[in-house]
Parts: structure tokens; sequence; C-alpha cells
């Protein structure tokens, strides 16, 4: 070892491997966590320590898990987790632990949130089930109500996702709703919609997106307010989805434009008009 190496701590190793994790793509945990295993080159370590980052990147992902007693999956966010490290699924009335390496649940049992929200909230899941199962191919929602000194809060998670890696592509669709309802008010209604998409086929190419969303909600009753609810989320998601559509057709005329020689290394000039039929990572691998 030469004389200016510096040995790496215990603590600056998590704390690497950790910021990879958190970042992994959607759909390729495993690989950077098999990626992490070799490069700190002990597991003892990287289980005992790296649980924070496992938990933190599952509940920003709203990874879906499946628990014991309910037809439907749950998110696994911040909003389910209890102060005893464990999470509910507030549909099926359940809590449980979570295995955040294997992705599993495990000592499922009876768990009911007491108060007045538990009418809002499952009036708004009923809507938003409804609309997830309509407008998403593999979509999953939970619905979160709590009673608060302002009101009524409501949360609502929405995630889909298409894991392709057989084509070199994996990707995520997440958005999260908070309102606080007053009956025969106007509340705020505020949304923050994720996309984060990645190619890897020849090359390495991200889409990472957000957009936030404010509306205002009138609230009345449980019923009538869910199904503004509904009304204002599809307005908006869809809003957003028609956008990055057409974002990703000025991204052909403009930016993969910009990042290309004029000639490249083929010597024959793009057709850009032909963008859409070229792939990506083998098109930026010719740069």
């Amino acid at each position: 070892m030469a004389d200016n190496d510096e040995i790496i701590s215990d603590d600056e190793k998590i704390r690497i491997v950790s910021d990879f994790i958190k970042h992994a793509p959607p759909g390729e945990f495993n690989e950077v966590f098999n990626d992490c295993r070799v490069i700190l080159n002990n597991d003892v370590l990287l289980k005992e320590h790296g649980i924070t980052a496992f938990s933190h990147y599952n509940m920003e992902q709203f990874t879906p898990c499946k628990v014991e007693g309910s037809e439907d999956q749950v998110l696994i966010t911040k909003h389910g987790l209890l102060p005893d490290g464990t999470f509910f699924d507030p549909r099926s009335k359940q809590k449980f632990s979570y295995d955040h390496l294997r992705k599993e649940s495990k000592n499922v049992e009876p768990y009911e949130v007491e108060g007045k929200a538990e009418s809002w909230r499952s009036a708004a899941e009923s809507e938003i089930l409804s609309y997830v199962k309509n407008h998403y191919p593999h979509g999953i929602c939970t619905v979160y109500g709590k009673d608060t000194d302002d009101g009524i809060t409501l949360t609502i998670c929405i995630e889909d996702h298409q894991f392709q890696p057989k084509n070199f592509w994996n990707g995520r669709w997440r958005a999260e709703w908070t309102v606080t309802v007053k009956p025969n008010a106007a509340s705020e209604l505020k949304g923050l919609i994720r996309v984060q998409v990645h190619y890897y086929e020849d090359g390495n190419v991200q889409l990472v997106s957000h957009k936030e969303v404010t509306k205002e909600l009138k609230t009345t009753d449980p019923s009538a307010t869910a199904k503004e609810l509904r009304k204002l989320i599809e307005s908006a998601e869809s809003e957003y989805q028609k956008a990055i559509a057409e974002n990703y057709g000025v991204m052909s005329e403009t930016t993969f434009k910009a990042l290309r020689r004029v000639l490249p290394l083929t010597r024959t000039r793009i057709d850009w008009n032909k963008i859409v039929s070229y792939r990506i990572g083998q098109e930026l691998g010719e740069i």
C-alpha cells in the first residue's frame, strides 16, 4: 500500500455503500446490494448497519408488500410506520413486521386505528382503488387517515412499476397526495408525482422526474369528498403523463441531438426524424 493511501474506516464504508443502496434504480436493489457486498467484503457489517439504508429505500420507493389475510398488496411507506418499527395496512386492519432485505412480511396481527378519520379514509380508498385499477396496469394504492388538531388528514400513496431486466430497463411511478379535510370548508390538496426509469442496454440512461401539484378541494361529506379527490388526482396525473410524453419528443429533437457530434463514429449523419426507432444506449455509445 502506498504511503499516501488512507485506510477507510468501517463507518465510512457503511456510509458509502448506504448511499449506493439508497439511490439504486427501481427494480435493481438486489444488483446494487450484491455489488455493495463485494465492495465492503463484510456481510455482517453490511446487514447489521445497512438496515437503515434498506428501510429508507423501501419506504421511498413505495415497495409493494403482500400481507397474509389480505387480497391486495400494501405499500411500504413512512406513513404506515409504527413507533415499534412495524408497519400497518389500513385496508386489512393489520400490522406486521417487514424484512427490508427479503421484502417479506411476517408476524401479522390485527390492528385498527381508532378515531373519526376511518369513514373519510375508507370512502377515499374506495374511489382511489377504483381509479388505480382502471388507469394503472399493475397499480397499487394505500390510503391512510388520521385525526389531527386541524381536522382529518388523508394521505394517498400510488405506485406502479414495470421491471424488464431482459430488455435492459426498469421503471416506477409514484404519487403521494395529502389533504387535511374540514367538513363544509375548502381544503388544500398537495401532491408529489415522481417517475424514474433506467435504461441500460449498451449504455446507461436514467429519467428522473417529479412534479409538485396543489389543488383546492371542496370538502362536504366523506363520499362527495372522495369523488372530488379522485377527479382532481386523475386530472393532475393524466396531465403530468401527457407532459412527459411530449417532453420525450422534444428531447429527441433537442437534448439528444445536442449531446452528439455532427458526424458520429460511423461518419453518417443521424436521421433525427427516425430517432424513436434507434436504441438509445447503442446510439449514445457512438458519441
